[in-house]
């Protein structure tokens, strides 16, 4: 049995995602979240997941939905990252058919700032609702993580409340992640306040169940965003486990592992931490400082390498009137002259980005057990 005889391809929401997820937690495995800012990227990790044969996340950032939409629009009012978000999920529902994947649709981090935003996608999803009979997309982050835990587990009620009827899936933060992402800075953090306590999960597991099952805990263990030197973050996954043992407890025992966690902060994890923590119920992972670097890599060593190529329109170390283009090798010369590209045609130089990023994508599917070889399609 295989993921696609869980779940269908294509963006999935309401019981289907809790089905993924019970899957990947039955078989041992998690799926990354990889942060998505325009098409190209979106596209890029869509083919690794193909061609890994594997479901993915595909999640965007208040600024990365911002981005999406385009830096001219103004976002004074989050208007420009609603409707970033929006165009995102719509480009990813048709892209998601076409590559044949299972695809959790997400948006990461909404801190209380940011409500504005997470509103702004509610009337998305329950416009989309009315049309369709399902959410634009499949879940929603709400990081009230720096509210007291009284505020955090009320908010995240509230919102469940109206998210649940419509069939979207809740993540919530209890416990900080470290570090800084998208503007949100948790540098200068109280190094307690990294560790989440397995009472605070229960409560929060205790509110939100009482409305639906579809909903996961990123849980704090040590987590920073970013990537920095061995030994400067202490990531503590075996803590996982204790979470899990405690909400076991109090439910009299029947499930091992009852919660669906999240691993934040996954970029620069050594392969042992994310099995441990994997092995504890981890059902989703963010990978996004990684991916980032990995896109860079395959625009820059284009560029470095075709840089002659790339000063001007015409004139390189072949002559000076040679032109800077590229024919692609058909069969007949006519028919090739049809279809130059230019070695500054961004579908050129983008494309090697998009290369780059899909292997990384690959990298972490493989890192989580999330690839062919124990998922047939």
């Amino acid at each position: 049995m295989g993921v696609l005889d869980i779940v269908p391809a294509g963006v999935l929401t309401g019981d289907n995602v809790r089905k993924l997820f019970e899957y990947a937690k039955e078989n041992n495995f998690a799926i990354p979240a990889i942060n998505v800012t325009s098409s190209s990227t979106a596209n890029a990790v869509l083919e690794a997941a193909r061609d890994n044969k594997s479901p993915i996340i595909l999640q965007v950032s208040q600024g990365g939905a911002a981005y999406f939409v385009g830096k001219g629009v103004a976002n004074d009012k989050q208007q420009a990252s609603i409707a970033g978000a929006t165009a995102a999920a719509h480009h990813i529902r048709i892209a998601a058919k076409a590559y044949g994947v299972p695809v959790v649709l997400h948006s990461d981090h909404c801190a209380h700032k940011l409500l504005p935003w997470f509103d702004g996608m509610l009337e998305a999803d329950e416009a989309y609702f009315k049309q369709h009979g399902e959410p634009l997309f499949s879940s929603h982050m709400l990081d009230l993580s720096e509210e007291s835990k009284e505020e955090n587990i009320a908010t995240c009620v509230k919102y469940f409340k109206r998210m649940a009827p419509l069939g979207l899936w809740l993540e919530m933060e209890i416990g900080i992640t470290g570090g800084e992402e998208d503007g949100v800075d948790n540098t200068g953090v109280d190094n307690a306040a990294l560790y989440t306590q397995p009472e605070d999960i229960y409560d929060v597991y205790a509110a939100l169940s009482a409305i639906s099952p579809n909903f996961s805990i990123a849980a704090a263990f040590g987590n920073v965003h970013g990537v920095y030197k061995p030994g400067n973050v202490r990531l503590q996954p075996a803590l996982l486990g204790k979470h899990q043992a405690f909400t076991s407890q109090k439910l009299g025992g029947k499930q091992e592992k009852p919660l669906y966690l999240v691993f934040h902060g996954g970029s620069g994890s050594t392969k042992e931490e994310i099995a441990t923590a994997v092995g504890h119920g981890v059902v989703k992972m963010n990978v996004d400082t990684d991916t980032q670097f990995a896109y860079l890599c395959g625009i820059r060593d284009f560029i470095l390498n075709k840089k002659d190529y790339l000063l001007q329109q015409v004139g390189n170390p072949e002559g000076a009137d040679k032109p800077n283009k590229k024919v692609c090798d058909c069969l007949f010369r006519r028919i090739a002259a049809k279809f130059h590209f230019q070695y500054y045609d961004p579908r050129v130089w983008v494309r090697e980005g998009e290369k780059t990023l899909a292997e990384r994508a690959k990298e972490a599917c493989k890192d989580l057990g999330n690839v062919c070889e124990s998922l047939v399609f």
